[in-house]
């Protein structure tokens, strides 16, 4: 992954509970920065750069993810005292997306994916247990006519309340019944055999060796979560089927 540092606080983007923010990296790109400081700490990166490489893994759109060295001094320039407290106590290491010019919020009234897409996407949000694209917030994008994927900080939820983490690998999640394509996902069972192979240990192992030490201590315990999440039968993929059939 690149890594670059941030010259340029641009503006805030206050729709996101994290407080999220454009910037500007020393390649003189723009990308939308997630703040290590903010709310859920380092946990929410770690699900941010586990679920969305994971979801590049299996060929699934979403925009490029950097490491973001954060200078607190940045802080001097902002007049928001709430935004000067979260750049100085995110000082240091941080995560990025590509900030996708021009793109417009997924609206499931006026977009229609096509069924095996929404299928995939509805997988894999049951498989690393995002609880964050319903109706209310999509957190998608149509950018140049394609379906963009973002924002997965509130994925695998469950590394905020426990450290057995296979215990939970096995967790059906039954709030898949809210995301918001999941009327359009009528090939679960293809978007199933598609996915499982391209999520071999070895994919998940290259995605989880790019958790910062500094973030988590014990990052492989990710991947004993998605191997046995993985295996036969997949309680998840299970679920999601019912939930469409309901």
């Amino acid at each position: 992954m690149r890594r670059i540092a941030v010259t340029r606080y641009v503006t805030p983007l206050r729709e996101g509970g994290s407080l999220p923010a454009i910037v500007e990296g020393d390649d003189n790109g723009l990308y939308v920065l997630k703040f290590r400081g903010a709310g859920q700490g380092a946990r929410a990166l770690i699900a941010e750069l586990v679920a969305g490489e994971l979801a590049r893994a299996a060929g699934l759109p979403v925009p490029e993810i950097v490491f973001a060295d954060l200078d607190p001094d940045l802080a001097r320039t902002e007049p928001d005292p709430e935004i000067q407290e979260l750049i100085r106590a995110s000082g240091g290491l941080n995560l990025a997306l590509d900030y996708l010019p021009g793109s417009v919020m997924f609206d499931p009234v006026a977009d229609a994916p096509g069924g095996l897409l929404a299928s995939r996407i509805v997988w894999f949000d049951a498989l690393v247990t995002n609880i964050d694209r319903t109706a209310k917030n999509t957190n998608l994008l149509m950018w140049h006519g394609k379906l963009w994927m973002i924002d997965h900080g509130a994925a695998l939820y469950f590394h905020h309340g426990t450290s057995d983490f296979v215990g939970r690998a096995k967790d059906p999640f039954a709030a898949v019944k809210d995301h918001v394509l999941l009327r359009f996902a009528d090939a679960i069972r293809e978007a199933d055999t598609q996915l499982c192979p391209r999520l071999s240990r070895e994919a998940i192992e290259r995605v989880v060796s790019l958790v910062p030490a500094e973030w988590s201590a014990g990052a492989s315990r990710y991947t004993d979560y998605f191997m046995a999440r993985l295996e036969t039968p997949r309680a998840f993929a299970e679920e999601a089927i019912r939930a469409r059939s309901a």
